[in-house]
């Protein structure tokens, strides 16, 4: 046998052996087998939330302000004038328009004002006129919103020779304590000689 045919036949030896023991040494680790498909990652979305809104500050809490009220301090008020035979009267009203208890004793303070403003002289008296009975003081703690009343009553009589021309009142809950003005103009309650005033009171029952 020839050298040429004595190779070929070795090498087809080789390569039964080799195909028998299932060896594929002469083949690159990992090369023809299918290579993996990488997976795709889930796309993250990341919603733009916008930061929460701060509550608005509440608002300071306005209590209603009685009936009849300006401020809140106690005021007085004054109703329609009443005639009868030279006699005038009109009621007061003391209210407590403040947020806290007050208190209230004795009669509140008038005073008669000239066309000028300026106090005229004219007599000031406590107690029952011919308009109304005066019970006297008592001492009424007002809550917030209540009120007491008065009775402001004067005369018009020519024969004292004490006639005067008031343009308006000037109204206190008390003596020094501060007046509200009421003008009398275009009224035929001008002409005072006196002024009379019942004590502060609770006002009955309806």
């Amino acid at each position: 046998m020839g050298l040429r045919a004595a190779g070929k036949a070795v090498a087809g030896a080789v390569a039964a052996v080799l195909a028998l023991s299932g060896c594929d040494f002469l083949v690159p680790e990992g090369e023809g087998e299918p290579k993996p498909v990488p997976t795709a990652k889930p796309a993250v979305t990341r919603s733009a939330t916008a930061a929460p809104t701060p509550p608005a500050p509440a608002s300071p809490r306005r209590e209603p302000r009685p009936a009849g009220c300006s401020s809140g301090a106690p005021e007085v008020s004054m109703g329609e004038v009443q005639a009868a035979l030279g006699h005038r009267a009109v009621g007061l009203t003391l209210t407590n328009c403040g947020k806290d208890p007050h208190q209230v004793y004795g009669y509140p303070s008038v005073q008669a004002l000239g066309t000028d403003g300026e106090v005229l002289d004219v007599l000031v008296k406590r107690g029952s006129s011919y308009m109304g009975a005066d019970e006297g003081p008592e001492s009424v703690v007002l809550a917030p919103g209540e009120s007491v009343r008065s009775l402001l009553s004067w005369t018009s009589n020519p024969e004292t020779g004490r006639l005067q021309q008031a343009s308006a009142l000037d109204i206190a809950p008390a003596a020094g304590e501060k007046a509200r003005r009421f003008p009398l103009e275009g009224s035929d309650v001008r002409t005072v000689d006196e002024l009379t005033l019942t004590a502060w009171h609770t006002a009955p029952s309806d």
